[in-house]
């Protein structure tokens, strides 16, 4: 099971590491789409991202471990009451383009809370990769600066 589980290990470490060498890079060039919020607002945001993180790491451990229980905990923490906690300030001011990926992100956190309850792990698995590539979609599109 360990080696199944590389790949998607690997691509996390990747996105890490993409995510600090673009925060080195030159500024002018990124072409991602800036959210525009407020300094109080950015800082809700990164919060939220943060612990959508903190989600993906609990699952991928929970996985690791075969303890659904952590992989529904940490899968219920980013889902749809996550969704309904933003801000109205922070949400009125998101693009319909950021709520098309957002949106069915929260809901995929969702559907994971009820597939950890039977099946497999390397589904599991399979399935958290499937919600990274929206993290990973959102994030080459967005920024937060």
């Amino acid at each position: 099971m360990r080696q199944r589980m590389r790949p998607i290990l690997l691509t996390a470490v990747i996105l890490g590491f993409s995510c600090v060498a673009h925060a080195e890079g030159d500024e002018a060039r990124d072409p991602r789409i800036s959210l525009a919020l407020s300094t109080q607002e950015k800082a809700q945001f990164l919060a939220e991202m943060r612990r959508m993180l903190v989600s993906i790491q609990g699952i991928v451990q929970g996985v690791g471990a075969e303890d659904r229980g952590l992989i529904i905990d940490s899968a219920r923490a980013s889902g749809n009451r996550m969704a309904r906690a933003t801000p109205d300030a922070v949400r009125n001011k998101l693009p319909r383009e950021f709520k098309e990926i957002g949106a069915p992100t929260h809901m995929l956190f969702e559907e994971l809370v009820v597939r950890a309850e039977t099946d497999d792990m390397q589904t599991l698995m399979t399935f958290t990769g499937t919600l990274m590539d929206q993290c990973v979609k959102c994030h080459a599109l967005f920024k937060v600066d």
